[in-house]
């Protein structure tokens, strides 16, 4: 009984006591947030639990208490059942696409009672609990493409799921564990890739419709395909090591597209796309040849590389138009600038960026706010409880509030670093990666840079599932950090 007790005390001396205390700030900010948010002018108890403010505390508390008991379980236990934990709640996720309760088109909750739970907020950790297990093996090399590929389906298959589950949104949220892929070993040509697909997906879609000079050429595909040999090129130049061949791909594409485009602006006006997308294709032939001629990989990948970024733009086009559902659609449109549409898809952004604006330097004070009592913001306590921080606090609100989260980035960041095994690194890794994309992704939203994707701002937006999912995610690796400084006996 001592032992235990001297083990307990232990843990407790050996808790991150900043990171907790950043915790319940952003707890506190949270609760301000969602009462200013789901306040009604002429409340008088903010506190009762008919109320979103009122409940809010019972989810907190029981967070904390949540939080402490994970804190008294043996870190061993965490990696010993990652594997228990991850199948349970995949199938769990699985089943619930079969839920024959639907709220706002997602299948996603499950409801027993007056009790709503969402799996797919828990999944997060037991799948960061996972990919950390399977990853930390005595074994596991990134660079081996079977080990790779597992890493990857463990992070996709609840992905797949979800979005069964009609929750596009939460699906996304898996592919932060990229970033800790990234740490771990991962080529950054992979990060480039996907980085050069944004890229082309915007361009294309924002400037599909203009074209270049008196030519029939759309701007939005001469730029992409220009980008692509443009990439490819300077891959070579990089990857290859290999300077003039990276100057001849180059200076080739960029001087025959040049002249093909002075053809068709002053001779005889024509698609210059033709003659890009026949230029891509005979530099993916000629590094195709010097990979099997020099048997230097490096010029296959490229050639993989400008293929796969050709079939990923047109394929994308294809989806946008013909596979997205309306509403999709128009979100993304609203997002490039294309539409405005105000009253629809735009409508929730544009409040959003009225009631945070109208807030000015120092806010309007707690409860005080006008667009958010008088419910222009829709779900302005889940996903885009940020403009009430914006309305209420001010710019200096705001600004402190995302301090707050920047040092749980860079505390999480160094608990990770410390860690003496694989294991909490992954975790830690996984979990900070996974803050950092509700936060940018949220905040982004609410400020219309990013798309409208429905996901909830950790601590501060309203309901059980997410403030659970978060403090799983947080003191699971709280736990693993303080055991570095226990003697295991």
């Amino acid at each position: 009984m001592a032992r235990q007790i001297d083990k307990s005390s232990g843990i407790i001396r050996s808790i991150d006591w900043w990171t907790v205390g950043i915790y319940l700030a952003l707890l506190a900010l949270g609760w301000m947030s969602v009462c200013g948010a789901s306040y009604t002018y002429g409340d008088t108890d903010i506190f009762s639990f008919s109320s979103r403010s009122g409940m809010q505390i019972v989810w907190i508390g029981t967070s904390i208490a949540l939080g402490f008991v994970l804190l008294m379980i043996d870190d061993r236990f965490y990696e010993t059942y990652s594997y228990v934990f991850y199948f349970l709640l995949v199938v769990l996720v699985f089943l619930t696409i079969f839920n024959p309760h639907t709220i706002k088109g997602s299948r996603s909750w499950l409801v027993m009672g007056p009790l709503r739970l969402q799996p797919a907020e828990f999944a997060k950790f037991t799948t960061a609990l996972a990919v950390a297990k399977f990853m930390s093996a005595y074994d596991f090399n990134i660079h081996r493409w079977r080990d790779f590929a597992i890493a990857v389906g463990i992070v996709l298959l609840p992905m797949a799921c979800i979005i069964g589950q009609n929750e596009t949104g939460s699906a996304l949220v898996y592919f932060s564990f990229f970033l800790m892929f990234y740490r771990e070993g991962m080529t950054g040509s992979i990060l480039f890739a996907a980085v050069a697909m944004i890229v082309y997906f915007v361009v294309g879609v924002k400037f599909e419709e203009l074209l270049l000079w008196d030519t029939p050429t759309s701007v939005g595909k001469f730029v992409v395909l220009l980008l692509i040999q443009v990439f490819s090129s300077v891959l070579v130049y990089l990857y290859c090591r290999d300077k003039k061949r990276g100057r001849i791909l180059l200076g080739g594409s960029l001087g025959i597209t040049l002249i093909f485009l002075l053809f068709s602006e002053y001779v005889i006006p024509f698609d210059i796309t033709w003659v890009q997308i026949g230029l891509t294709i005979l530099m993916i032939g000629y590094l195709v040849y010097q990979s099997l001629s020099s048997r230097i990989r490096n010029f296959l990948y490229i050639a993989l590389f400008a293929l796969g970024s050709i079939v990923f733009f047109y394929s994308a086009d294809y989806v946008l138009n013909n596979v997205m559902k309306p509403h999709q659609r128009v979100r993304i449109n609203v997002l490039l600038g294309l539409d405005e549409d105000l009253a629809g898809a735009g409508y929730n952004v544009h409040q959003s960026e009225i009631a945070i604006g109208s807030g000015g330097l120092k806010g309007k004070g707690f409860l005080n706010g006008t667009q958010t009592k008088l419910k222009f913001v829709p779900e302005q306590d889940t996903d885009f409880i940020f403009c009430t921080v914006g309305e209420e606090e001010g710019f200096l609100g705001s600004a402190g509030v995302l301090l707050l989260f920047l040092a749980l980035i860079l505390r999480l960041i160094h608990l990770a670093e410390r860690q003496p095994f694989k294991f909490g690194r992954i975790y830690g890794y996984c979990v900070l990666s996974i803050f950092l994309f509700h936060v940018f992704i949220n905040v982004g939203m609410v400020l219309g840079l990013t798309p409208v994707i429905g996901i909830p701002l950790p601590f501060f937006s309203y309901g059980g599932s997410s403030l659970w999912g978060f403090t799983f995610l947080l003191f699971i690796f709280l736990r693993i950090d303080a055991a570095r400084n226990l003697v295991r006996t």
